[in-house]
């Protein structure tokens, strides 16, 4: 294990929300532009979210899980067994453990987690199914640990195109009769590849980070368009019953939020716990700015929440 030091936080420090806003139109801009190189769209990614700030008395270790290699993030010193394993968004193809690094550390410190940060396969040089398998591997390895982690204590959780990448592995898992966690988070999460993301001019011109381009760069990337309605590529196509708890949160600007609604109504319809958020005028990630911007703030609150909800018990 490595561990890293933490940016410390200042209590209290908040942004204009039309500031923040700015910043995503910029970082859109200038990392999700499919004319880049995908190594040029992850280097600049990183070096934009590396710096995000954390809650004092966060820590972060590296280590292999599964064959996978992960960061584990914690901010609590509640030694709480409840584990909460989230796969970061970037379309498949870009992104890291850098990316949802400050939100997993203020869940952690809200909600005395730890936080499971996979760094899974990236397309195109790894095509769907191997994000997939590295995040069967992860949660198999976590059943089986010793220090007591089991179905009930752990929750999967992504943003973005990790939001997918979680709801296919409830779902495969649920397929084959294996024990499910106990609940799901998904922020901002991309569903459906196949959806026509220009359908709704409104929604394009509002989305000031991603664009109908970037994600069919993305997805063409991920797997080839044959594949795009197949339930482990686009989780929104499966049924959804038997599926544990879902909180399920958006942005009204934002592209993807027709795949949380419609993924809130159609599991909701199958009998599925589903607890759904929208927060107006905000953009996709939103969520992933605590500390920064109010309404992040609120959905982690309702997170941590969450997390508590569907804690074993004792």
């Amino acid at each position: 294990m490595s561990p890293k030091s933490a940016r410390r936080a200042r209590p209290g420090l908040r942004v204009p929300p039309a500031v923040l806003r700015l910043g995503a139109r910029q970082l859109g801009r200038r990392c999700l532009d499919p004319a880049l190189p995908w190594p040029v769209q992850r280097t600049r990614l990183d070096q934009l979210t590396k710096t995000s700030l954390r809650p004092r008395g966060t820590t972060v270790t590296e280590r292999m899980i599964g064959g996978v290699r992960a960061e584990v993030v914690s901010a609590s010193a509640s030694g709480s067994p409840q584990t909460v394993v989230h796969f970061h968004g970037g379309g498949y193809c870009v992104g890291s453990a850098l990316t949802p690094r400050s939100w997993a550390a203020h869940l952690s410190a809200q909600a005395g987690c730890r936080v499971v940060l996979p760094e899974y396969r990236l397309a195109p040089e790894h095509p769907h199914p191997a994000g997939l398998q590295d995040a069967r591997a992860v949660i198999k390895a976590l059943y089986g640990e010793v220090d007591g982690s089991e179905p009930g204590s752990v929750v999967v959780s992504g943003d973005s195109a990790g939001g997918g990448l979680a709801l296919s592995l409830l779902l495969s898992m649920r397929d084959e009769g294996q024990p499910l966690p106990a609940g799901c988070i998904l922020l901002s999460p991309w569903l459906d590849l196949g959806r026509d993301r220009r359908a709704v001019p409104d929604l394009v011109r509002r989305d000031v980070l991603l664009t109908p381009e970037w994600l069919d760069a993305c997805a063409r990337a991920y797997t080839a368009p044959s594949t795009w309605a197949d339930p482990s590529v686009s989780p929104l196509c499966a049924v959804h019953s038997g599926l544990p708890p879902l909180l399920i949160q958006a942005g009204t600007d934002e592209l993807l939020a027709p795949d949380a609604e419609l993924l809130a109504a159609s599991a909701s319809a199958a009998g599925v716990d589903v607890t759904y958020t929208r927060w107006p005028r905000m953009w996709h990630d939103f969520v992933l700015q605590p500390g920064l911007l109010a309404a992040a703030d609120s959905a982690l609150a309702q997170a941590a929440w969450f997390v508590g909800s569907v804690r074993p018990a004792a």
